[in-house]
């Protein structure tokens, strides 16, 4: 019995004669504005569109298409080659993160984060279990991306060998299209069996409920446009229809907290001092040692990034500036996290810390971070539980990406007692130049401590692993806490650095 694969049906000659393009082209493309103003007014979404497929099927033209028949103004139009060096310089995914569509647009990728893992396999730079390996990723990406409120809609234009052959040379044949084939076209042409057994699995592998791929059979330039035309039309007006009550999502319930899990922070030695007269040798010693670190020739292909989180008053602000009091103006940002802007609310949670995602050589400080999706939000019901119980894994995921980038990750939690905080945030209440400090929500915050400290132990519990470690600094004296940040920063780069 004759075995049949997902790309047979776009290599069977679909076509649509010129007259019906021609009845049909207009009313498309009307339906297709109007929708596109109600997505950009309604705030939701956004559509992401994934065009991939065989060379010379035609895939920038669908994408120019498209911008031809919609506003162009609200879509935008992302074409993934060859890394650039700001690119190289950072880890993988932080192209297509700065990338992505807000809210109320639509995306057009072309090729993206398929294309990347394609070229690697049949060029032998990656073997089979890498290939699975980053097919895991992307399905795990695009499960989040969907969780966030995208629309994926996944495109692979398809040409048979024979049809793709013939495409090649028609583009050759005509002199105002010769200069876009290229010989890593016919390259292509050549591995065209070999590789079609690596796309048939990629797109059953990566095939999924929320983002299945479509597949176009690209010969007839009408069929494609009217095609994808549709589907992309479809998908907005099902993105705008009034929403039904939904079905909370079949989640497991939050796993109870390990009996007696508060320990972890409630066992640590908050009595631990650091005498002023050792404190400033000390400070000295790891100060320069940082300098040293961070100037080192081989941090140049490195990155670091610090995240601060702890109990309010805990002396976040001062052990940041004794950290950045050792490095190069030039070389860091320190990031102050609040609540997300309006902007930021338009995208994916973790949108806003990609974008500061530093450079090779660079370095981002993270006062607050990421982290405050399974803190404030869980405890201040900000998030859904569904929301911030997934978080953990898209965390552990995130900073694996970091760490696969070079990045170093260097993650301290500051924990100070009840009654030291009551004592500071008195003493910032009659402090003039430290009034600013002590706000309500702190005051909001300390009536919650044991909900918060729940809340702590259980993120130190899912996403303290061995590459992102947490270390907890006993910060009852500042002194000590400080140092202990410099040394264990210290410590981690130059481990990074000697590997």
């Amino acid at each position: 019995m004759k075995r049949h694969n997902m790309l047979e049906s776009a290599e069977i000659g679909h076509k649509i004669p010129k007259q019906a393009y021609a009845r049909q082209e207009p009313r498309l493309r009307e339906a297709l504005l109007n929708a596109q103003y109600d997505l950009s007014q309604s705030g939701r979404g956004p559509l992401l569109l994934i065009i991939s497929g065989v060379e010379g099927g035609g895939r920038g033209e669908t994408a120019n298409k498209l911008t031809e028949w919609m506003d162009p103004r609200h879509i935008h139009v992302s074409a993934f080659g060859p890394s650039l060096p700001e690119e190289i310089a950072r880890p993988p995914a932080w192209r297509y993160w700065r990338s992505l569509p807000p809210k109320g647009g639509i995306g057009i990728f072309m090729n993206a984060w398929y294309n990347e893992a394609m070229l690697a396999h049949i060029g032998r730079k990656i073997d089979r279990n890498r290939l699975e390996a980053q097919v895991q990723v992307i399905r795990e990406h695009e499960q989040m991306l969907t969780d966030e409120g995208f629309v994926l809609l996944k495109f692979w234009i398809h040409l048979s060998k024979a049809a793709q052959k013939e495409r090649l040379r028609e583009l050759e044949r005509d002199p105002r299209t010769a200069w876009r084939v290229t010989r890593e076209d016919w390259d292509e042409y050549r591995i065209y069996n070999r590789s079609h057994e690596l796309w048939e699995g990629l797109l059953r592998e990566t095939s999924s409920g929320v983002a299945p791929w479509h597949v176009v059979e690209g010969t007839d330039e009408r069929y494609r446009y009217l095609t994808v035309g549709k589907i992309v039309l479809d998908a907005m007006r099902a993105t705008l229809a009034p929403k039904r009550a939904e079905r909370k999502r079949a989640i497991a319930p939050p796993a109870p907290s390990i009996i007696d899990n508060v320990k972890l922070i409630r066992d640590l030695d908050l009595s631990q001092k650091l005498d002023a007269s050792r404190y400033a040798g000390e400070l000295e010693k790891f100060q320069g040692k940082l300098a040293r670190l961070t100037r080192h020739k081989r941090f140049a292909r490195r990155s670091l990034i610090m995240v601060f989180e702890g109990v309010d008053a805990a002396g976040k602000g001062g052990a940041i500036r004794r950290v950045t009091g050792a490095l190069d103006a030039r070389q860091y940002v320190t990031v102050p996290v609040a609540a997300p802007t309006e902007e930021e609310r338009a995208f994916p949670y973790l949108w806003r810390f990609w974008r500061n995602v530093p450079r090779y050589g660079g370095i981002t400080i993270f006062d607050r971070s990421w982290y405050g999706r399974v803190l404030v939000e869980r405890v201040e019901g900000y998030s859904s539980v569904y929301d911030w119980m997934r978080a953990y894994d898209e965390i552990n995921r995130f900073e694996e990406q970091l760490i696969r980038g070079d990045a170093v990750v260097v993650k301290f939690w500051l924990q100070i007692s009840k009654a030291e905080q009551l004592r500071r945030f008195k003493a910032r209440q009659h402090t003039p130049f430290k009034r600013f400090k002590i706000t309500a929500d702190d005051w909001r915050n300390r009536r919650k401590w044991n909900a918060y400290e729940q809340a702590v132990c259980d993120m130190v519990d899912r996403t303290s692993t061995e590459i992102a470690p947490w270390t907890l600094v006993e910060a009852e004296d500042k002194y000590f806490a400080r140092i202990k940040i410099l040394k264990t920063i210290c410590d981690r780069l130059k481990e990074a650095l000697e590997r």
